[in-house]
């Protein structure tokens, strides 16, 4: 930048990083994780997609609509594909659309996985899932009795 070029210049030049989310599960559960970001976030966030599998769906014939997804997804920053069950059908089709560094996937997904993930996405692929994984790990605990609220047990 030139000695007196206006800052916004500048600032027009340099653009956020945004990697594109896409939920690969079992029939409407990525929809509901979807409407559940949607509330903890306040608003539904942008390149992020879902796409339900259905038991009676071949994965030959949903596999062109995930490619499609993943490349509408991708806006140069890469796509992050979360599945549910490991080995079942939807982590399938999601492992046949990766692309090391530049489209990824996780399964096991869960609410504080995605939250965080959100959280991360502009911080690039690597941090976004390492930040991913470990919110979705830590998500998950045994909830105990807290004597503070004991008392207003029934």
């Amino acid at each position: 930048m030139r000695c007196g070029a206006p800052a916004n210049a500048f600032a027009a030049r340099v653009r956020e990083i945004m990697i594109g989310i896409l939920i690969v599960a079992h029939d409407s559960l990525g929809d509901s994780l979807a409407s559940a970001v949607t509330h903890v976030l306040g608003a539904r966030p942008p390149q992020f997609e879902c796409l339900g599998v259905a038991a009676s769906d071949d994965p030959h014939d949903v596999l062109p609509r995930a490619r499609e997804l993943v490349k509408r997804l991708d806006t140069g920053d890469g796509v992050l594909i979360f599945s549910d069950i490991y080995g079942a059908t939807p982590s399938n089709l999601a492992a046949k659309l990766i692309v090391p560094g530049r489209v990824e996937g996780v399964a096991g997904v869960n609410l504080p996985m995605l939250v965080r993930a959100f959280t991360y996405r502009a911080r690039g692929m690597d941090t976004m899932i390492k930040k991913a994984i470990s919110g979705g790990c830590d998500g998950v605990l045994h909830m105990e009795v807290n004597p503070v609220y004991a008392a207003t047990r029934s």
